[in-house]
């Protein structure tokens, strides 16, 4: 009667471990497969933006076409912002350092030809060039709301898979830390306006 005892409990004992780490795994894959959707999510933006740009391009070469160095270096960086991509199994901060690189400098291009298109009141009353640059304007707040949201869930993983006891287990299957966004070197210094 005591050996079933025992039996019965090492049975039970060894039930809840099971459960408890089918539980904690589980929970890891859902966090890690919601990390990747976010990712995915600022991807999308990030495309949206890529897409738009030869449209914008084009609506400004009739205008400024001696401006041809602008629209090089934005179709440049356009190019090498396309090349740069990461795998969202693979977070890390290097290579979020990398795109998040390749996508400034794409967005420094952009600021530099829309200062550079102030001086042409024809474009800037054409509806085409008008409609774009909401577009990319809006397209500009979607992909800071998507890394914001991104943040949150990467965030939210990186805690649960480095709480104890959940530390163990992520350690046993692989789960890795997921890197951040981070905000671009000098960004904590207010620009200089001059008048």
């Amino acid at each position: 009667m005591f050996k079933n005892k025992v039996v019965w409990i090492i049975i039970a004992i060894v039930a809840i471990l099971f459960f408890w780490v089918k539980g904690v795994y589980n929970n890891m894959v859902t966090q890690d497969e919601g990390v990747k959707t976010a990712w995915s999510q600022v991807e999308n933006q990030y495309q949206r933006r890529m897409d738009l740009i030869p449209n914008l391009v084009n609506t400004v070469k009739g205008y400024a076409a001696h401006e041809k160095e602008t629209l090089e270096g934005v179709v440049n960086a356009r190019a090498e912002a396309t090349k740069t991509t990461i795998d969202p199994s693979n977070l890390t901060e290097e290579s979020l350092k990398k795109f998040q690189s390749a996508q400034g400098e794409l967005g420094n291009a952009l600021s530099r030809l829309m200062l550079v298109l102030e001086r042409y009141p024809d474009l800037k009353a054409n509806q085409n060039f008008m409609e774009l640059q909401a577009q990319l304007e809006g397209t500009e707040n979607r992909i800071s709301v998507e890394r914001k949201r991104f943040n949150e869930v990467a965030q939210s993983y990186n805690t649960y898979i480095r709480q104890f006891p959940n530390n163990i287990l992520s350690g046993m299957f692989g789960f890795q830390s997921k890197a951040y966004f981070a905000a671009e070197s000098g960004a904590e210094k207010a620009p200089k306006v001059e008048f």
